[in-house]
């Protein structure tokens, strides 16, 4: 993502729609872990923070970005262990293995997501839990996936092949973002109509109206009662929970997929 971005998004990804509700539906999924009270949690591609208030609940967290700019935001909120880093071949903290890996619309900036999902799985404990999101729908590419610097978006098919490849057995696969879907498809297709009007016409970090924030942030958010109960075949996003598998699963897991 453009450095440049990085003061737009921490001003308002603790209110914003697509943040909080966001969080709303992955918080609701991390509750069926049933994670130790002191579990070690590791968010990498963290940005400003924004998950921090939520994992930081449920554990000891420990977060890492590759943008300098993102990591003194993040630092600020004062509840995680934080360090510079890049996947697959510098994941700091260490040889401390996590119960839980959060990756939230990390893959999609990734040259080699194959190599990042083995990397995570080596810093898991046996049947620790990585739970992804990333984009949905190649053919929903707009302005937002260039000035945020998405080399793709993913087909669940493609997703599964690589967390199965990377070590890992899913335990679910689903898209999400799909009460809202109809509307952000739309407004991608008209997108591609009519030349973009500005920066902000480029990226989803501008903060709407208060009531409109509302009531975007209370249709998303609603999703946690319908995600992770049953698997929806459409949507902005897709999401996935999995567990890594033991070594010797693992070769087994990789021949396969």
């Amino acid at each position: 993502m453009d450095a440049s971005l990085y003061p737009r998004m921490a001003a308002v990804e603790d209110a914003h729609w697509w943040f909080s509700g966001r969080r709303a539906i992955v918080d609701r999924l991390i509750a069926r872990l049933a994670l130790p009270p002191d579990a070690a949690i590791l968010e990498p591609g963290c940005g400003t923070g924004g998950n921090f208030p939520m994992l930081a609940r449920r554990g000891r967290l420990h977060a890492m970005d590759s943008d300098p700019t993102a990591i003194s935001f993040a630092a600020a909120r004062g509840l995680a262990t934080l360090a510079e880093g890049a996947l697959p071949d510098r994941v700091p903290f260490g040889d401390t293995l996590f119960d839980l890996v959060v990756i939230t619309d990390v893959l999609e900036h990734l040259d080699d997501p194959a190599s990042a999902l083995r990397a995570l799985h080596r810093r898991l404990k046996p049947r620790g839990a990585l739970l992804a999101t990333v984009p949905a729908g190649p053919w929903m590419w707009s302005e937002h996936d260039v000035t945020h610097h998405h080399r793709r978006r993913f087909r669940a098919a493609e997703l599964g092949a690589l967390l199965r490849a990377g070590g890992f057995e899913i335990t679910y696969l689903s898209h999400y973002n799909f009460l809202l879907f109809p509307v952000i498809a739309g407004a991608r297709i008209i997108q591609r109509l009519r030349p973009p009007d500005g920066a902000a016409a480029r990226h989803d970090l501008t903060m709407p109206p208060a009531g409109l924030n509302r009531v975007l942030r209370g249709i998303f958010s609603s999703e946690r009662f319908v995600v992770g109960a049953a698997r929806i075949p459409f949507g902005v996003s897709l999401i996935a929970l999995a567990r890594a598998t033991a070594p010797a699963d693992r070769s087994a897991a990789a021949g396969g997929a």
